[in-house]
């Protein structure tokens, strides 16, 4: 059988079954090597929550160097050798696993990572991470959890709380401040008082981050099922108007009301009165809870209706090209199926046959259902692709670019829209053959607008 590129297996695809085996197998090699060896930070958490890490972390006592030396049987990566980190890469299916030295973390200038470092023991390591439930360590071979922070208590009350000085966390690597939002939201935690109140008097200080980290940020925030509930709280704590001005206060918009009674002690605040008063107060949040396991670009283009300069917000983020096309065209579209069947029959079939239009038409659903309203246009196109064969929604051009120059046209204006209007006039069903489309073309190139 000749095997194309599409029928082979992805080695990105990973079994989260081979990921925790590899994870332990990288935990008893360093133990039989007579060093400490756990697993650290979000694995340590999600184990706890009873969910499937997506990645794991192993904190040692071993150095870099003795690192690769025990596990030289993987191949090994020097990402972050001066940090005491090295990436251990498994078998098919099984991923990589960072292996980091216990540390100390010196002084962070640049508000993003330490002058220096100083190879520590574990509670020290601890206490240079972020936030409580982030900072515990797993013995996956005798099952002992090692908390040196209160991770548990904070992991059974639900709350997101800064190790030691919040201020203090929040400079050392200010990207913190949104993690904070984003753990918040994606948990159904509350933010700790103390840890909130850091984040809001700080929160001019995020754009020493990279746009490229706030980006990811918000990708995360973004495609998790909670990402009204993250954005509403960016904005209650003042990071939203640093990272996207734009938004706030618009309408539909970020309208924030009274949201005392929806806080318990230690500023914890319960999910569903999250929920209840994002849906009410704005249907901009409604609309993005109500997206159902959205790409990024569908989600911020929601988050994005009303905005004229997208590509502008695109651009300062630095998101690819991919993700500034798609996100601009939704936000351009985003009422043009309002009125779907009122549309000219090329008009609709361009629009569903568009590569983004299955976004097109969750943000179209999104929106009406945000607003109470019903979703007679939504079905309508529904009905219409359904009944639609390919071949008559998007068939391919009865003539191209090359036969208008053939026909003695120059490429210009009039050459764009020439083809347009005979593009439509396909679409429509008023031309169905090659002969009748050059015809056409020869009756009104000489017509200033086609008439």
């Amino acid at each position: 059988m000749i095997t194309t590129p599409s029928d082979k297996p992805d080695r990105r695809i990973l079994d989260p079954v081979l990921q925790r085996e590899f994870a332990v197998e990288i935990v008893r090699r360093l133990k039989h090597s007579g060093f400490t060896a756990l697993w650290a930070g979000g694995c340590v958490r999600d184990h706890l929550l009873d969910k499937t890490p997506k990645d794991y972390d192993v904190a040692t006592d071993a150095t870099p160097k003795q690192v690769r030396k025990i596990l030289a049987k993987y191949k090994t990566l020097d990402v972050g050798a001066s940090f005491g980190v090295i990436i251990v890469v498994g078998p098919r299916g099984a991923g990589e696993v960072e292996v980091a030295t216990f540390r100390s973390d010196g002084p962070y200038a640049d508000g993003r990572r330490p002058d220096s470092i100083t190879f520590s023991t574990p509670e020290e390591d601890a206490q240079r991470r972020d936030f409580t439930i982030n900072g515990m360590f797993l013995d996956p071979l005798e099952h002992k959890v090692l908390d040196y922070v209160g991770g548990e208590r904070d992991l059974s009350q639900g709350y997101v709380r800064a190790i030691g000085d919040p201020h203090a966390r929040m400079r050392e690597d200010k990207l913190r401040m949104l993690r904070a939002v984003r753990f918040t939201a994606h948990l159904e935690f509350g933010l700790a008082r103390a840890t909130k109140a850091a984040v809001t008097e700080m929160a001019s200080e995020i754009h020493v981050v990279s746009a490229e980290r706030i980006a990811a940020e918000l990708r995360r925030m973004l495609t998790d099922q909670h990402r009204h509930v993250a954005i509403e709280l960016a904005d209650e704590v003042g990071l939203l108007r640093e990272i996207l001005p734009e938004v706030v206060g618009l309408r539909p918009g970020i309208e924030r009301g009274d949201d005392g009674e929806s806080e318990m002690e230690d500023g914890r605040r319960t999910p569903r009165a999250e929920l209840i008063q994002a849906s009410s107060r704005s249907p901009r949040l409604a609309a993005l809870r109500l997206l159902h396991e959205p790409s990024f670009e569908l989600a911020f283009a929601v988050l994005l209706q009303g905005v004229s300069n997208v590509e502008v917000i695109c651009r300062r983020l630095k998101l690819s090209n991919d993700e500034l096309e798609r996100t601009a065209w939704l936000v351009r579209q985003q009422g043009a199926l309002l009125e779907a069947d009122k549309l000219s029959l090329a008009k609709l079939k361009r629009l569903l046959a568009h590569s983004f239009r299955d976004d097109l038409l969750a943000l179209t659903r999104a929106t009406l259902l945000a607003e109470q309203a019903d979703l007679h246009q939504v079905l309508f196109c529904e009905r219409f692709l359904e009944t639609t064969p390919p071949e008559v929604l998007n068939p391919p051009p009865l003539v191209t670019g090359n036969d208008l120059i053939e026909l003695g046209l120059r490429p210009g204006p009039r050459f764009k829209q020439m083809l347009e209007e005979v593009r439509d006039a396909q679409l429509s069903g008023d031309l169905t053959d090659r002969a009748a489309a050059v015809e056409w073309v020869k009756a009104h190139q000489e017509a200033p607008n086609g008439a």
